[in-house]
C-alpha cells in the first residue's frame, strides 16, 4: 500500500518554508526525485525537480526537528530529519524508525502526561506544546512543538510536527521570573512576592502559618558614619544568615530597607 503525503508536506511548507515530495511504502520513507530522461525533460518539469531537490535539502538540513508518524493501525515513525541527532546522538534517527518508543526514554517525566494526550487525540492541536527532554548527556533541552493531526473518517491516524529548541527563551523566562520574585541586593524573596503569598493565604488557602518580622539595629548609624555601601554589606550578610534557614517549609523575604519577613507554612501550600 502506498500513501501520498503531499498534503502533509504542504502543511510543513506553511510552517517551515520547506516542502518536498514523500512516498511511504509500507513504512519506508524516501524522497521522490524522479529522473524523466535528461534531454527530454521540459523546462517546467526540470524546474519542478530542481525546486523539489532544493526543498528536500532545506528540510533535511533544518535545525528544527521535523517528523511524520503513523498512529494506526500500528504506531510507526515514517519520517524524521537529521536534526534529531543534534540532541540525542548519532543513530537516534535510525532508532526512531526501528524502535520509536525508545526515544521517550529521554522525555522529562513531568511532560509524559501531556505527550500521551497528544498521541491519544485528547489535545487542542492549535496550541503549541512546551516540553523538556534530556539529551544524550543528560542535559535539559526545551522545545516548542507544533503538531498537525491527520484524520481519516473522523479518526486520528497520524500526525506530523515540528520541534524547535527554545533553551534561550526558557533561560530568559526563568531569569525574568527570578528577578520578579527575588530582591536584587540580597537574593532573598522580594516584598512583592511575599505580599502575593499573604494574599493567597488570606483569600484562597486556609492553613496554619507563622510570620516572623525582624530588622537590623542601628543601620542608619552605620550608613551615616561608614556610607551606604557598608550598610548594604551588613544587609547582605544578614540575609545570608536568614536564608540558611530557608527550606520547603520556610521562606525568607526582604520587605524593606533593613526589614525581613520569615514565613512558615505547610509544605504542600508553599
Amino acid at each position: 500500500m502506498k500513501v501520498d503525503f503531499q498534503q502533509v508536506m504542504n502543511e510543513l511548507w506553511k510552517k517551515t518554508g520547506a516542502i518536498f515530495e514523500t512516498i511511504c511504502d509500507e513504512g519506508s520513507v524516501f524522497t521522490s526525485l524522479q529522473n524523466s530522461g535528461g534531454s527530454g525533460m521540459d523546462k517546467e518539469t526540470a524546474a519542478h525537480h530542481f525546486e523539489t531537490s532544493k526543498l528536500k535539502e532545506i528540510v533535511m538540513q533544518s535545525r528544527d526537528i521535523i517528523y511524520y508518524c503513523r498512529i494506526k493501525p500500528k504506531p510507526q515513525v515514517l519520517f524524521v530529519n537529521g536534526a534529531l541527532e543534534q540532541y540525542f546522538g548519532r543513530g537516534s534517527v535510525q532508532q526512531c524508525y526501528e524502535q520509536p518508543e525508545h526515544i521517550y526514554r529521554h522525555l522529562h517525566p513531568d511532560f509524559r502526561d501531556i505527550i500521551q494526550k497528544k498521541w491519544n487525540g485528547d489535545f487542542d492541536y492549535d496550541k503549541p506544546i512546551i516540553q523538556c527532554w534530556l539529551d544524550e548527556n543528560g542535559r535539559e533541552q526545551w522545545f516548542e512543538e507544533l503538531v498537525t493531526p491527520v484524520y481519516k473518517n473522523g479518526e486520528l491516524i497520524a500526525m506530523h510536527g515540528i520541534l524547535r529548541n527554545i533553551d534561550g527563551w526558557i533561560r530568559l523566562q526563568k531569569d525574568l521570573e527570578y528577578r520578579i520574585s527575588h530582591d536584587a541586593l540580597t537574593g532573598a524573596y522580594s516584598r512583592d512576592y511575599f505580599e502575593r503569598l499573604l494574599k493567597r493565604y488570606d483569600k484562597e488557602v486556609d492553613v496554619p502559618m507563622a510570620i516572623i518580622l525582624c530588622d537590623l539595629d542601628e543601620l542608619k548609624t552605620v550608613n551615616d558614619h561608614f556610607g551606604h555601601r557598608e550598610g548594604d554589606r551588613l544587609i547582605k550578610e544578614a540575609a545570608k544568615i536568614l536564608v540558611n534557614f530557608q527550606s520547603e517549609k520556610v521562606l525568607v523575604s526582604r520587605i524593606g530597607g533593613d526589614e525581613f519577613a520569615i514565613l512558615g507554612v505547610t509544605v504542600k501550600y508553599l
